[in-house]
């Protein structure tokens, strides 16, 4: 009998232990954070990209103050920063109010985790920059030639309320060197209620993506205050997204026909739309050079 159960036992922590390895591997075929298999770009030293975070770490209800612990989905940190930093950019970080941007904790769980957060977690500089972010109303947008900003259901609160993150977004499109300006997932509600010099919504007829509204019915989490799709719409961005059996596992990258914006729709966006603002960069540089 004792011999009997320990064989029990040994097999179902195999099963277990092989279930651990097999899941992140299913979920990443299904989709969940694809690879980027394009070009990649290395930028003229000197470049500068400025992240954009939330500061918002509770999943709470309108009028509640407490809640699920939440803040950015790290992978969308995480894709751009090391994307911009190995393309040998010096790459800031800053949010709303400055100071900490919380990471929401399941996006680190071990069947979501990407090797880029598995970076960071033994990266001690970029935890430092998370720990004390820029205030974004202290930063000389000017000297950036990269704004992105990440999403997570921390920026539903925060990104899209800013009148200083608005007016900075303005500033940056206007700026002469004309910066890449992106958003992935709920960080394009940043990019909302900036305006151009008629007082109009700089992004209405842009092409763009976010988060959509199906998504965010097909996980629960219907009690944040902004969401993408809808606010897009409302702002009059032409959304456009993909679909899958649960959009969780769908991706989409959108650059606005001026290649000004590139958006990407959720949290598996974030790398190829990292990409894609190199490759602007890129092709700046070589059409200044001509």
């Amino acid at each position: 009998m004792k011999n009997k159960i320990i064989i029990t036992v040994a097999i179902l922590v195999s099963i277990a232990a092989l279930s651990r390895l097999a899941l992140p591997t299913a979920l990443h075929k299904a989709g969940l954070h694809p690879d980027y298999n394009g070009p990649r770009y290395d930028i003229t030293a000197g470049k500068k990209a400025l992240i954009i975070g939330s500061n918002h770490a509770i999943l709470n209800a309108p009028g509640k103050t407490d809640g699920d612990a939440t803040g950015v989905a790290i992978s969308e940190m995480t894709h751009p920063y090391y994307s911009f930093l190995d393309a040998g950019m010096q790459v800031d970080v800053a949010s709303i109010n400055g100071g900490d941007i919380p990471v929401d904790p399941m996006s680190l769980k071990f069947f979501i985790i990407s090797e880029h957060d598995e970076r960071y977690l033994k990266d001690p500089t970029l935890q430092a920059k998370m720990r004390n972010s820029l205030a974004i109303g202290n930063v000389d947008i000017s000297q950036y030639d990269i704004i992105f900003i990440a999403g997570g259901w921390g920026a539903a609160y925060d990104l899209g309320y800013s009148p200083v993150l608005a007016n900075k977004i303005s500033e940056a499109y206007y700026a002469d060197h004309q910066p890449i300006i992106a958003g992935v997932c709920h960080g394009v509600l940043g990019l909302i209620n900036a305006k151009d010099r008629d007082g109009q919504l700089l992004i209405a007829g842009r092409r763009m993506t976010g988060v959509t509204d199906k998504q965010i019915k097909e996980l629960g989490v219907a009690i944040t205050p902004m969401h993408p799709e809808t606010e897009l719409k409302k702002a009059g961005a032409q959304f456009e997204a993909k679909t899958a059996f649960r959009d969780f596992f769908a991706t989409h990258v959108v650059i606005d026909d001026e290649k000004r914006f590139v958006t990407g729709q959720n949290q598996n966006s974030g790398l190829e739309a990292a990409h894609k603002v190199l490759m602007l960069l890129a092709q700046n540089r070589h059409n200044d050079k001509k």
